[in-house]
């Protein structure tokens, strides 16, 4: 039985689809007082074993996803590999049941845009876990931004260094480009849609180059008996080793970048670069928003209580001066994970599928994210050619921009 068949609901009735690496994500539900895991499915034993330990013996589990529509569920949470994401999403909106699908939405464009028509014509409610808008530090840094500390933005630069980026991207499913399209899409996709919504719109127009420049020629690869099946990227995480190409037990295909920058011409004028680098001895990701009356940065995060501030320049000066006109200290609760976004994110979905409205996140900011990931790594594979971003239907983009209404004013695609 759906959200949509309830007159009221004390607390919602919730499953997750693929309980591996994201599934301590929802153990939230579990702490709320409105929702509870009552259902899961994964087709490794492993999830299976996963399941119970992480939501309790009571839990139903299946290897199935299908299966799960006998336990009468209100939402699902869909954190499969992101290859996987689309015919469990499908499945579950035909259905009824409102769909949080972790990012990025997709690994295609076309698969994205199938999901917004899909939620378009159910009108059952989907979501996307983009946490980075529930991060203090980026939401210090948009606050400022429509306070008018730096005037109108005229430029976005990212640069993500992903001191693991060896463990966590290239000993799993993620090193192969049909399991993610690229990591500018699989990480990438996280920044971007950052770079968006700090930018106010979405990119048109790229161009991008990248290379495979230190993990292609590491001849040290895994195999079937050296990786038992059901080990995760815990298993194998050694932060002492170093310099990257020192790792060991790569997974046997590894055909993504692990080098990308990305440039950008935003609908509204704004223009964006991207740089993302996955062997560096640091890990952290920095953001510098120019606009015509100053600039903001971040020196740090906040992720998982590491400290961090948003610094601003508005006045004018000779050289660089650490002494910022202002600095605005960022505070992240350290018990959290992604300093408290994933409870933000986790509530902000309980709350919509039980009641619809308003969220900080959007899947067509999403499908943005996405269709920008796509263009760029279609353009540095085609030795940095410029690439035309596809637009969303417009009728797609007004629904979701109304917060998904269910009633036959939504119109039709």
């Amino acid at each position: 039985m759906s959200i949509r068949d309830q007159t009221a609901t004390p607390e919602l009735r919730v499953g997750v689809i693929g309980v591996g690496q994201r599934a301590d994500m929802a153990t939230l539900v579990n702490r709320s007082d409105t929702a509870r895991i009552v259902s899961c499915a994964d087709p490794d034993p492993k999830g299976q074993e996963d399941a119970r330990r992480l939501f309790g013996t009571q839990v139903a589990v299946h290897d199935r996803y299908e299966r799960m529509l006998d336990d009468e569920l209100d939402a699902v949470f869909v954190l499969t590999p992101d290859h996987l994401h689309t015919r469990p999403a499908l499945f579950f909106l035909a259905a009824g049941v409102a769909v949080f699908v972790e990012k990025p939405l997709t690994i295609t464009v076309a698969d994205c845009d199938a999901l917004l028509q899909a939620a378009f014509r159910s009108r059952t409610r989907l979501y996307v876990g983009h946490n980075l808008r529930h991060l203090p530090m980026l939401r210090r840094m948009r606050d400022l931004i429509d306070d008018g500390a730096i005037g109108r933005v005229r430029a976005v630069w990212c640069r993500h260094f992903v001191g693991h980026g060896g463990d966590f991207y290239f000993k799993d499913w993620h090193a192969q480009r049909a399991n993610t399209t690229g990591l500018l899409l699989q990480k990438g996709a996280h920044d971007l849609d950052a770079i968006h919504w700090l930018a106010g719109g979405y990119s048109r127009n790229v161009v991008a180059q990248g290379a495979l420049a230190v993990y292609g020629d590491n001849p040290r690869r895994a195999t079937h008996e050296t990786v038992p099946p059901g080990q995760r990227m815990p298993d194998w995480f050694d932060p002492d080793i170093w310099p990257p190409s020192a790792l060991r037990d790569l997974n046997p295909v590894v055909d993504v970048e692990d080098i990308s920058m990305m440039l950008a011409r935003l609908d509204n004028g704004v223009l964006a670069s991207y740089q993302q680098c996955h062997f560096t001895p640091d890990y952290w990701r920095n953001y510098t928003v120019i606009g015509d009356e100053g600039r903001l940065e971040n020196f740090g995060d906040g992720i998982d209580g590491d400290p961090a501030r948003v610094d601003v320049w508005n006045r004018r000066r000779s050289g660089y001066r650490d002494d910022a006109d202002l600095s605005v200290p960022v505070v992240a609760p350290a018990e959290d994970t992604h300093g408290g976004a994933d409870r933000a994110l986790v509530e902000e979905f309980l709350r919509f599928a039980a009641a619809g409205g308003p969220t900080e996140t959007s899947p067509v900011a999403a499908r943005e994210a996405v269709a920008a990931a796509v263009a760029a790594t279609t353009s540095l594979r085609s030795d940095g050619t410029p690439v035309d971003v596809p637009a969303l239907d417009p009728a797609l983009v007004r629904y979701f921009d109304e917060h998904q209404p269910t009633g036959e004013s939504a119109g039709t695609v």
